[in-house]
């Protein structure tokens, strides 16, 4: 298949977004398939197309290119009327699918993936409707709640209407200040006072007009990978120090990952179920991964939802995939299997 893969863009997440695309275009090529890789924002000057997908292809050339246009954004996103770099929707619409490795605003939002079902382009992931539910952790909560899937109890608040009082909220420190719709944990804080719970708001408030506040789970941390309708096996994430925030996530050694995660079997199946259950109520298609806390009697809360969570072979998907098996690249083939069907 002619798969263009398609990263980068004006996110937060930009650089892990371009690790993920670079990654999967090398693994969807180990399996024969001629993928390129695009920066969405940035776009491709030159294209040669008597062959847009070429059978030889330097991805790490590409991965560079799409790195030269991180310090021109600023300028960019100025100038430009189009959210879409040049050559990109034509080239999209000569691929038979498109992999989606962005991550964050503009990607996961659900605004890429209505612009392109107007387009007719096939993608992979989830659609629109469901992407943009997922993106905001405030509705996230009410359709987890609607849907019987225990989640933190929370409130979402405007920048302009803080409750600078935890009391008014019903609530007790320590609690968890979070940007609505922020990804990679970034703009996520642990307030334990009124002080750090004021710095919060205000550190948050600065990346987004809404933020998330909810009680605090004390306990383990898990993720649930959903592709297809099967849930995979459970992965625990034990950060060496503080909670799995962004430098966690991203700086090697920081972070103890294991899998299948050391659970009761009725454990295992009941937060497996959670995570089938949280997918379903989002509508959720092709792939996604719901992260879990749990507390030391057991009590379970599904957090958020990921509609294009991190893919590098060390991501946390991949490590599960790989305790049912499968490695890198056969997973990359088989989330454009599952999200083909969208298509059929």
């Amino acid at each position: 298949m002619n798969i263009l893969v398609l990263a980068g863009g004006t996110s937060t997440e930009r650089s892990i977004s371009i690790v993920t695309g670079t990654e999967v275009c090398k693994a969807l090529r180990q399996k024969g398939h001629p993928a390129i890789l695009a920066d969405i924002f940035g776009g491709l000057e030159t294209v040669n197309w008597e062959e847009p997908f070429p059978e030889r292809y330097d991805v790490d050339a590409a991965s560079a290119y799409m790195r030269a246009f991180d310090e021109k954004l600023g300028d960019l996103e100025k100038t430009r009327k189009s959210f879409f770099g040049p050559n990109i929707l034509r080239l999209c619409q000569l691929a038979d699918i498109v992999f989606l490795g962005l991550h964050g605003a503009n990607g996961e939002d659900g605004r890429v993936q209505a612009a392109f079902d107007l387009l007719g382009i096939r993608y992979t992931g989830t659609g629109y409707l469901s992407s943009a539910l997922a993106m905001d952790k405030g509705i996230t909560k009410k359709f987890f709640a609607m849907g019987g899937v225990p989640t933190p109890r929370g409130v979402t608040m405007s920048r302009d209407s803080f409750v600078r009082d935890i009391r008014e909220l019903g609530m007790d420190f320590p609690v968890v200040v979070k940007t609505c719709c922020g990804g990679s944990s970034v703009g996520v804080y642990i307030a334990r006072d009124a002080a750090e719970y004021e710095k919060a708001l205000e550190d948050a408030g600065a990346y987004e007009d809404q933020v998330v506040v909810e009680e605090y789970i004390q306990g383990r941390e898990f993720s649930v990978a959903v592709v297809d309708g099967q849930a995979y096996p459970v992965i625990e994430i034990a950060p060496l120090v503080g909670f799995y925030d962004y430098k966690n996530k991203y700086q090697a050694g920081s972070t103890v990952e294991t899998c299948p995660a050391e659970l009761s079997p009725e454990q295992t199946e009941r937060m497996q179920a959670f995570a089938r259950k949280g997918a379903r109520a989002l509508g959720l298609e092709a792939y996604c991964r719901l992260d879990f806390m749990m507390r030391e009697n057991g009590e379970m809360f599904c957090l958020e939802a990921n509609t294009l969570p991190g893919m590098t072979p060390t991501s946390l998907i991949p490590q599960e995939a790989a305790a049912l098996g499968m490695d890198f690249p056969t997973l990359c083939e088989e989330l454009v299997r599952v999200s083909m069907k969208k298509y059929a």
